[in-house]
């Protein structure tokens, strides 16, 4: 006899339960959307990155509310990541 488990639906993914799993991303600045120079990285090549502090986290999260501080200033990359898409679901599932 085979049995089937019923598939449990995760629940959806709003700004309320936002974990910020994207914001541990490395994200590169390919325009220029007026990030604030204090949180970006400049390597020996020159390349521009979200800066990341010592915990691995965006310089620009704001750690009690997990909200971005420079949102409407925000990196193409994040304009583009898309909360509850499968990119975010996996980034959830790998740092649960």
């Amino acid at each position: 006899m085979t049995i089937k488990i019923k598939n449990i639906a995760e629940p959806e993914i709003t700004c309320a339960n936002c974990q910020a799993c994207c914001c541990r991303l490395e994200v590169m600045l390919i325009t220029d959307t007026g990030v604030p120079a204090e949180h970006i990285s400049v390597d020996q090549f020159g390349s521009e990155t979200m800066l990341r502090l010592a915990d691995g986290w965006c310089s620009a999260l704001d750690r009690e509310t997990l909200m971005c501080t420079i949102y409407d200033n925000r990196p193409w990359i994040c304009r583009e990541f898309e909360m509850g898409s499968y990119e975010c679901i996996v980034e959830r599932t790998e740092n649960m």
